[in-house]
């Protein structure tokens, strides 16, 4: 068994180590204790760290298959894809908009979310996913809002049988979980047809919960006792899972999505 250090710094450190081992012909640095710099380009260790500490005895078996996917999307980046090829391939992911604390704005093809969220778009490829810039969204010659479609439209088709778990609470409230674990549980909730699906379930509109990539938790708006509940379990979750993504609730209503202050 393998095992990563706690300590922020010398995980970083660690990383770095690995990262040499396996690709010395890369430049990189480290800039500071979840900061690494390769080829000139940020990459935060984060969500690394916190996919280590999810099971720490097979750290080092997780940092090298990480490394080896960042440096695979890497090079499939880097080769451009002409539309129709990458065209079935566009997902949507949900992000916190302090993702472009690290990156550039301008850069990033992305359109705006609530919650202090946006919606950005992958490629995906059979084993890792490539982020899609501006540049390659304008060399297609599509808009932002024809991007989201196409993505959206992919999403419905990746899974068309929406599976969930019903779970009834005590308190009377009733949860459903989306658990597919493909890197696009979260993104559910851009589904146009999620509230069709879920609301008569969950006894009209409801609520949505996605505090890191790989969860989605909706739930009935009553009773109190029940949402609270659940959302401190939501806060517990943004804190310690990989990809976080927000600990507020997505109000979700036959007419679209809201954030939770902006519906209140």
């Amino acid at each position: 068994m393998s095992k990563m250090p706690r300590e922020p710094e010398a995980f970083g450190e660690q990383v770095a180590k690995i990262f040499l081992r396996h690709f010395p012909e890369r430049e990189i640095e480290l800039a500071g204790p979840m900061d690494l710099i390769v080829n000139g380009k940020h990459l935060g260790l984060e969500n690394l760290y916190r996919m280590v500490q999810c099971d720490p005895d097979r750290g080092v078996d997780i940092v090298e298959n990480y490394l080896d996917r960042l440096v695979e999307s890497d090079s499939v980046g880097s080769t451009p894809l002409p539309f129709s090829i990458a065209k079935p391939r566009i997902m949507p992911r949900i992000q916190p908009e302090s993702i472009f604390e690290h990156l550039d704005r301008e850069q990033v093809a992305h359109v705006p979310f609530v919650n202090g969220t946006v919606v950005v778009f992958v490629l995906d490829m059979p084993h890792s996913t490539v982020s899609i810039t501006v540049e390659q969204v304008v060399r297609w010659g599509l808009q932002p809002d024809d991007l989201e479609q196409i993505a959206k439209d992919n999403l419905a088709r990746y899974t068309p049988e929406l599976k969930v778990q019903l779970v009834d609470s005590n308190e009377g409230g009733r949860a459903a979980i989306v658990a597919a674990q493909d890197g696009y549980d979260a993104a559910r909730l851009l589904l146009d047809s999620l509230h069709e699906r879920l609301a008569p379930e969950l006894k009209g509109d409801f609520y949505v919960a996605t505090p890191a990539r790989d969860l989605f938790l909706a739930m009935s708006v009553d009773p109190d006792e029940f949402v609270s509940r659940l959302h401190k379990r939501v806060e517990r979750d943004f804190r310690r899972l990989p990809y976080p993504i927000t600990n507020q609730l997505f109000v979700v209503t036959r007419d679209g999505i809201a954030g939770t202050f902006e519906a209140a």
